[in-house]
């Protein structure tokens, strides 16, 4: 008996003791900055007592550069699984006082293994990252060196994609190969404090003579705005731990679910009154399409996603009757409500994140054409604005679009057209649809009567107005069963929520093929 306590008495203080982390001086250093350490990040983000560790003795097995006289407690990669509002989740969190949680062989071992855990369950995978990437004293043994524990990781990424939902969170500093996998993930919530860059400033000035700073190469705010890898943007630690909570429960733990529904007291039958005065009805005057998003969800709850890129494109979640649906919607407020190839890149990867797991989709269109001109021509239009016609038209889930003002040309048709199998295709009686906007046509047809005219401008204003006449308004387009019905703007959360009654469970079959070759 004496024994048996000795040896529980052991191994209590053996766990103990890694619980501790690494270097003490580096917690400090990372307390002073407002951060979290690994452990207090994973006790915050699951239900209290869930959190179940995986593989806590797990060490480094290196020998090379006196490696085998250090300690790396739980090789800096805390691992394991838990509860989220009562929901199973799978996690890591790195440690950055175990030599800054440099990634090692064995360390790569412990997130491979719970991320096979997590697909074999069916659940999400979150990631808490804080790492500077590769252990360079592993670098010799052939196994870093080739790249295969990241690699090991970014093959799971790859292939769990649409599996579960992946979400990553960037909570310090992250450099080199540690950035690739949250690059691969479906989210990226990024604390302010947070650098992500594939390689930092002193390698940058190594290799290219730049002098640029941790924040302006890599910082979190940069890539919320500017790239676009980042896809939330939160204060601290706190906020980006609130902010996975509530991202998660719009998301399935799978894609063999659906969606969970929340009983969000929010009257079904309510109507929208005030979208009657959210914009002038004339074509130039902008306005900011969150003031009809906001009204029509339940409880005026709208998670954002990309909030600060390609403003002129909105995506994010929210609830019609507690249930989860998608909204892709432009914004008129930032180049008219054009589409550009950042924003149609924008939309078509959370229209595909949305199909691949069961969460409907809702179009408000606002857009008067594909943004033309030689910058986005360079920039690729032709194949990367298409991502977003591709993305609609594979989508499988029910697919429901409002037609609100502008509706012209191509992003018409890409943003939720009956011509790529949207469901039902509503409209307001302000909105104007056609293949082309009745100023380009007239601009075309008419150059040359305009420019000969004694009055250019006076001209092209009658000759805009005659296009406008020939073209037909709105119910016109509905005489051609285009829409599915014109409908009062107080209307459209009603009319919505029907339409995601007639269309619960789905089922629509693509040709069958291995997969698509999506344009990118």
């Amino acid at each position: 008996m004496d024994t048996m306590k000795k040896k529980i008495q052991e191994l209590r203080e053996r766990k103990e003791r890694l619980r501790q982390g690494g270097d003490p001086k580096v917690m400090e250093k990372v307390r002073k900055k407002g951060m979290l350490t690994a452990r207090e990040r994973l006790n915050r983000l699951l239900d209290p007592g869930s959190f179940a560790e995986t593989d806590i003795f797990l060490t480094h097995h290196c020998f090379a550069f006196d490696m085998s006289e250090k300690e790396i407690p739980c090789d800096g990669q805390v691992t394991g699984y838990g509860e989220m509002d009562g929901r199973a989740v799978f996690v890591y969190s790195q440690d950055f006082s175990a030599m800054r949680a440099t990634l090692g062989k064995w360390g790569a071992k412990k997130i491979c293994k719970i991320m096979d855990l997590a697909a074999n369950r069916g659940a999400p995978i979150i990631g808490i990252n804080h790492s500077l990437g590769a252990r360079l004293e592993e670098m010799g043994q052939g196994e870093l060196g080739s790249g295969v524990g990241f690699f090991e990781i970014f093959y799971r990424n790859s292939i769990y994609s649409g599996v579960v939902p992946q979400i990553s969170l960037m909570m310090g500093d992250n450099a080199g190969g540690q950035v690739y996998g949250p690059g691969l993930t479906d989210f990226v919530i990024a604390t302010k404090q947070s650098n992500m860059f594939i390689a930092g400033p002193v390698l940058v000035k190594s290799v290219l003579s730049e002098d640029v700073t941790s924040e302006y190469l890599g910082g979190a705010e940069m890539h919320a705005s500017v790239s676009g890898a980042v896809h939330v943007l939160a204060e601290d630690d706190d906020d980006c731990l609130q902010k996975t909570k509530e991202l998660l429960s719009f998301l399935p733990s799978s894609y063999r679910e659906s969606p969970p529904i929340v009983n969000t007291g929010d009257d079904p039958e309510r109507l929208c009154p005030e979208l009657e005065d959210v914009y002038s009805p004339t074509i130039t005057m902008p306005f900011d399409m969150h003031e009809v998003i906001k009204p029509i969800v339940d409880n005026r709850y709208f998670f954002e996603i990309h909030e600060n890129y390609a403003k002129n494109m909105i995506v994010g979640f929210a609830r019609f009757e507690g249930c989860s649906v998608g909204i892709v919607a432009t914004n008129s407020i930032v180049n008219a409500g054009a589409i550009t190839v950042n924003a149609a890149e924008k939309a078509a990867r959370f229209v595909r994140f949305c199909d691949a797991f069961n969460i409907p989709l809702v179009y408000l269109c606002d857009n008067p054409a594909y943004m033309v001109g030689s910058v986005q021509e360079r920039a690729g239009m032709i194949y990367r604005g298409a991502t977003l016609i591709y993305a609609t038209a594979e989508a499988t889930v029910p697919k429901i679009s409002v037609a609100i003002r502008n509706n012209f040309a191509g992003s018409w048709g890409s943003m939720g057209s009956w011509m790529l199998k949207t469901d039902m295709c509503y409209a307001w009686p302000t909105a104007d649809m056609s293949g082309l906007s009745p100023t380009s046509i007239a601009d075309v047809i008419y150059r040359a009567e305009i420019e000969a005219a004694t009055e250019p401008a006076e001209e092209r204003k009658r000759k805009i107005e005659h296009c406008r006449q020939e073209l037909g308004n709105i119910y016109d387009v509905a005489s051609w069963q285009n829409l599915n019905d014109i409908i009062e703007p107080g209307e459209t959360r009603i009319a919505v929520i029907r339409a995601l009654r007639m269309t619960k469970g789905k089922k629509q079959s693509l040709p069958a093929k291995k997969h698509g070759c999506m344009p990118l």
